[in-house]
């Protein structure tokens, strides 16, 4: 970020701030009510000047100012089952692939880098299931061939945007805000 506080704030800069402060929710340094404060004024901040004070009293992240985790993840099952649930730190962009197994992935208490993740679902042979937190938006931009694709659509809550994307074949592809129908342990 630039040292005037009078210039407009771009994406880049709310997204870099919003790394530091999932990283200081995932570490500790901050409550979930802080984080969840901080991440609503830094996504609405218009200029650098007000990002400055959200960070002030916490580490920085890396050199970069995004940690590599939060940009992308790659998240990986084949011939077993995979089950990532609790709090966690998801990424920006994350690949998730299922071979002859199955793949587990809970968002509702993982620590979102931002307000808006793309979720890559590729499954062959397989059961891929992802529960979504309960004021998501999902919007559904993935294909199935000989299976079957269950994606709970949009909330009208003020909550993360995220994009489902990906192929399945011969598979089942669930993504939810409860696990009524799925077993999550």
């Amino acid at each position: 970020m630039t040292d005037d506080p009078d210039l407009r704030a771009s994406d880049a800069d709310r997204d870099r701030v919003a790394a530091v402060l999932s990283e200081a929710l995932a570490t500790g340094r901050l409550t979930s009510v802080e984080h969840a404060d901080r991440l609503d004024v830094a996504y609405t901040a218009k200029t650098v000047g007000e990002l400055v004070p959200l960070t002030r009293d916490l580490p920085e992240v890396a050199a970069s100012g995004v940690p590599a985790t939060i940009e992308r993840q790659v998240i990986d099952s084949k011939f077993s089952k995979i089950v990532r649930k609790g709090r966690w730190v998801a990424s920006r962009n994350t690949k998730l692939t299922a071979r002859f197994g199955a793949l587990i992935i809970d968002l509702s208490d993982a620590v979102l880098p931002g307000r808006e993740i793309t979720i890559e679902t590729n499954a062959w042979f397989s059961k891929l299931i992802v529960r979504v937190p309960d004021n998501a938006h999902v919007i559904d931009e993935g294909g199935s061939m000989f299976g079957k694709r269950n994606v709970t659509g949009g909330s009208q809550a003020d909550g993360p945007l995220i994009r489902v994307t990906g192929k399945s074949k011969f598979s089942k592809v669930i993504v939810s805000r409860s696990k009524d129908d799925w077993n999550l342990h």
